[in-house]
């Protein structure tokens, strides 16, 4: 049986409020967002208004909500009795084992990092956080001036990412508006218990394909990319896909959960443990997954799809991360939201529609198909498709041209597809894949 802890959970409902508007705050200019409350950009200068990539907005909101949340932690007789108690109520241990899921540090700023239960429970910190080993609990007020004298922002989070973290080298870049463009890592200087943190912000008509190391395990934020195809073929730990336009990703594997939110017509295609969908209009999901799709509120024209491409160390991958072929719910999606019984917020994509997709990078491996196959339906209307190609072969072949008939009606089909490939926009993606020039290196990472 599942289940999760009553009190984290709590703090999970809690700081959802992180991004709550007021309607009567805004009216009086206090309410984000302001001028006042922007985020630091990839390059360390305010820009952004978006409080999820902005850590010192996180520690402002633990900072001035601490009191609160430790209240919410309290027993209801503990709460009760602490307004007739001078040393007011006890916190207990568990209650602090609880904030370890928002709280975790250091000591003297060495390189290990303790949950916090554990820091406050190391014997040093007992006169300021006052921790009572008779009662086995801290002192309310006394714990809250400990944590409020010692929280800082995350020296592993976006922020530090942003500001200081590398610049990442890609097996495949095409030349373009790169100017804007941000992609930094934090992968060196991490300790264990933390995973690599990958950002790409602004990317912008750009082909970028990467396959490494410095990706395996890795948390990804992918931001504001504008008609790119980024290719991520690793195990991921997971990826956020926010604000980006017209775009295609293709992921490895992903371990936890791929989150797409305020997007417009971008195609996602991985596999990954949870698929979770917010505010996107005209998407298309090509997806293996061994749980079923979360539509959240804000969804419209939603496609979902079968996983429909491989790339040669995919199974590989997938093995390392623990995810298989089956059970596979891509078209079992979940509506999570207040219009949970309008079902027009998605769609399954028609056969007649699907076509498989083509990883153009060559690399060692072994798979050499999709895994696990597709549903029959599916598999019948690329048969089909095929069936029809070779028939037109035939028909051509058979036509009995000369050869001057032969090569003007091979310039007709040329000219054809070419005026195809501009209206759809894929000359942009095989002119982004020719292979860079000789002599050029790709920089480690």
């Amino acid at each position: 049986q599942l289940s999760v802890d009553t009190l984290q959970f709590l703090l999970f409902l809690y700081i959802q409020q992180l991004n709550k508007v007021s309607l009567r705050t805004s009216l009086i200019g206090d309410e984000w967002p302001s001028p006042r409350t922007k985020a630091p950009s990839l390059a360390g200068k305010p820009h952004s208004q978006n409080k999820n990539w902005n850590d010192q907005e996180h520690q402002a909101f633990v900072q001035s909500h601490l009191s609160d949340m430790l209240e919410l932690l309290l027993e209801p007789e503990q709460l009760a009795a602490s307004f007739h108690s001078a040393q007011g109520p006890l916190v207990s241990c568990e209650a602090v084992r609880a904030l370890s899921f928002l709280i975790e540090g250091t000591v003297n700023r060495s390189g290990t990092v303790h949950p916090l239960h554990e820091l406050a429970l190391w014997q040093p910190f007992h006169g300021e956080n006052g921790y009572s080993k008779i009662s086995k609990g801290f002192s309310f007020t006394k714990l809250e001036s400990w944590i409020r004298s010692c929280l800082t922002t995350s020296p592993f989070g976006m922020t530090a990412c942003l500001r200081s973290g590398r610049k990442l080298a890609w097996a495949q870049q095409a030349e373009g508006t790169t100017r804007r463009a941000k992609i930094a890592c934090n992968a060196r200087g991490v300790p264990e218990v933390f995973f690599p943190m990958v950002i790409m912000s602004q990317v912008y008509k750009q082909t970028l394909a990467k396959s490494s190391d410095t990706l395996v395990g890795a948390h990804v934020r992918i931001h504001r990319c504008n008609e790119s195809f980024i290719y991520l073929l690793s195990p991921l730990r997971s990826v956020t896909i926010e604000k980006c336009r017209n775009s295609t990703f293709v992921l490895g594997p992903v371990q936890t959960s791929v989150h797409v939110h305020s997007c417009d017509n971008v195609k996602v295609i991985a596999v990954c443990h949870r698929l979770s969908l917010s505010s996107t209009t005209g998407c298309t999901f090509y997806i293996l997954t061994p749980t079923q799709p979360l539509i959240l509120s804000g969804n419209q024209a939603v496609s979902l799809a079968p996983f429909h491409t491989h790339y040669p160390m995919l199974e590989d991958h997938m093995a390392q991360v623990g995810l298989a072929t089956v059970p596979n719910y891509w078209d079992s999606p979940m509506l999570v939201c207040k219009e949970s019984s309008d079902t027009s917020a998605f769609r399954l994509l028609p056969p007649s529609e699907f076509y498989t997709f083509v990883i153009p990078f060559e690399m060692e491996g072994d798979t050499t198909e999709t895994p696990g196959g597709l549903p029959h339906a599916y598999q019948k209307a690329l048969s089909q498709r095929e069936q029809k190609v070779q028939n037109w072969q035939k028909t051509v072949k058979e036509a009995g041209l000369t050869k001057q008939q032969r090569k003007k009606f091979q310039v007709l089909v040329e000219n054809k597809f070419y005026e195809w490939l501009v209206q759809t926009g894929n000359r942009q993606q095989l002119d982004s894949l020719v292979p860079p020039a000789i002599g050029s290196k790709q920089v480690a990472g």
